[in-house]
């Protein structure tokens, strides 16, 4: 009989640590509800201590999302610990998960101990956690670079303490297979107990091992995998879920390993993820880029055309990258719209859901006909929405003759508060000239750091979503937002960016 593998998905804490990435409480639970109905084991929600508001966030996932078990992350201090227990005890399989540094680097350079004090803090976490919860995770931070019989005492002792599972991570991302495999191997060995709990491995991806990394480590006794959507996370990411799923699915006869997530829901997720957290997935990415399941070359088409195992060894609907044929018109009403929204996964307050039809009616009388895009980009851009500090009103973009050569000019009108602004300039393009006049209105230092277009769907009538990431005195922050005109989306992703800088600093 197969090992089975436990999916623990780490999209809503080391995700969120992306500069630019952060959800709000509503996203989050959205996020949540998703990774359910994709049917990992294991949501880590977040990171309770490092913010009231992720807190508040944490526990709402702990109330609403029932199957998959709920953890959070703290440090090795009790005080964390009690935050943490506050935001998941609601959760009907909560689990906490606590971390201290086990290399010498950590331990000498990050938290000026030495290794025994450092010991007894992970033991004494561990037994404080397990007050609250039976579930309890400990993580010996870089283990990688941990000198291996110091690993072996910290993991000995802290499944003595109560710990049930024992994560190995790869926090730097500095192991390659052979050795992280044998890490794992030898670990288990020399710490009998490991067969008592669960040992799981968390890889990140700075030398672009993340995923082999993780599969190493499954072929020599770890059986949870830490990972995220899309491989995002700190630096340069995780191991991507859709990768670990689909080696073990797509290569059963290699692997004595399964797992229990519904592959059609890979794709939907990956999409919900990536314009939730205002992060593209790169067009060749494994499993989930656009170019994913793309065929160019004559020789190629020829092979699919006759048998489509020539050049995929992945059916495309397997993963749920089939397109979604929903269609709605102006003469849907409310109750249409609110089902065809059940549908694809959003269940909203009846506050947002007034916005999200005010929005659809003003589309659809625009459009011949909704679709599922449409509709789940106007509820992604509401749901990304915080209170408007500087709200669009009108724009006009025309072009200037400066000694002899035709500028782009933007007239825009915004509001701040009950004053509406009026400010004219001229750009090197249509957006820039729109960007400039923002940025003296509000007379905010802003640093463009990322801006991006994108067509919701194919049609001469798609939606035009803009993505912006600006710093502002030192805080990066994301925004999105939609139109048929492209430069207004623009213009209105900008202002959302710059109105996510105040409500994240009032």
């Amino acid at each position: 009989m197969s090992r089975r593998v436990f999916i623990f998905d780490t999209t809503l804490r080391d995700g969120e640590q992306v500069p630019g990435a952060k959800l709000n409480i509503e996203q989050k639970l959205i996020v949540a509800r998703q990774l359910e109905r994709l049917g990992v084991d294991v949501i880590e929600a977040g990171f309770p201590a490092s913010s009231p508001g992720d807190a508040k966030a944490v526990n709402l996932v702990a109330q609403k999302i029932k199957r998959p078990i709920i953890a959070g992350l703290a440090r090795s201090l009790k005080n964390d610990i009690d935050i943490l227990w506050n935001s998941i005890k609601d959760a009907e399989r909560p689990r906490i998960h606590v971390f201290l540094a086990a290399s010498d680097i950590h331990i000498k350079k990050k938290l000026r101990l030495d290794r025994e004090r450092a010991l007894e803090m992970a033991v004494e976490a561990v037994k404080y956690a397990k007050r609250y919860c039976s579930d309890v995770e400990f993580s010996p931070e870089d283990a990688t670079r941990a000198d291996f019989d110091y690993l072996c005492r910290v993991v000995e002792a802290t499944i003595k303490a109560g710990a049930t599972v024992i994560n190995i991570p790869d926090t730097v991302g500095y192991s390659i297979p052979e050795e992280f495999g044998a890490l794992i191997r030898n670990l288990c060995e020399r710490v009998p107990a490991t067969d008592k709990i669960t040992v799981s491995v968390h890889c990140h991806n700075d030398l672009g091992l993340a995923t082999a990394n993780t599969i190493a480590a499954i072929q020599n006794g770890a059986t949870q995998v830490e990972c995220t959507v899309n491989g995002i996370g700190e630096r340069a990411g995780n191991a991507a879920l859709e990768e670990i799923v689909m080696i073990l699915k797509t290569r059963p006869q290699h692997f004595d390993a399964e797992v229990g997530i519904n592959t059609t829901e890979i794709v939907p997720t990956s999409h919900l993820v990536s314009r939730m957290m205002n992060l593209p997935v790169q067009p060749n990415k494994a499993i989930v880029g656009s170019n994913a399941f793309a065929h160019s070359s004559g020789i190629h088409q020829d092979g699919i055309l006759k048998d489509r195992r020539t050049y995929e060894i992945i059916r495309p609907e397997d993963v749920g990258a089939q397109k979604h044929l929903l269609v709605l018109t102006a003469r849907s009403g409310r109750k249409a719209v609110r089902q065809k929204l059940s549908e694809l996964g959003y269940d909203l307050a009846d506050e947002v859901f007034e916005q999200v039809y005010e929005r659809f009616l003003v589309l659809a009388d625009k459009k011949k006909e909704i679709t599922a895009e449409d509709l789940k980009s106007i509820v992604e851009v509401e749901l990304t929405k915080v209170p408007e500090i500087y709200s669009f009103v009108k724009m006009v973009v025309t072009t200037q003759a400066m000694s002899g050569v035709d500028l782009p000019l933007a007239i825009l009108t915004i509001k701040n508060k009950n004053e509406e602004i009026t400010q004219a300039s001229v750009g090197n393009g249509p957006v820039d000239a729109v960007f400039k006049c923002i940025n003296q209105i509000t007379g905010l230092p802003i640093n463009l750091l990322d801006y991006r277009v994108e067509s919701v769907t194919s049609s001469t009538e798609a939606l035009g979503e803009a993505m912006v990431k600006i710093e502002i005195n030192g805080e990066v922050v994301s925004g999105r937002a939609t139109s048929q005109d492209v430069i207004e989306a623009s213009a209105r992703a900008y202002l959302n960016g710059i109105n996510c800088y105040f409500a994240l600093n009032t």
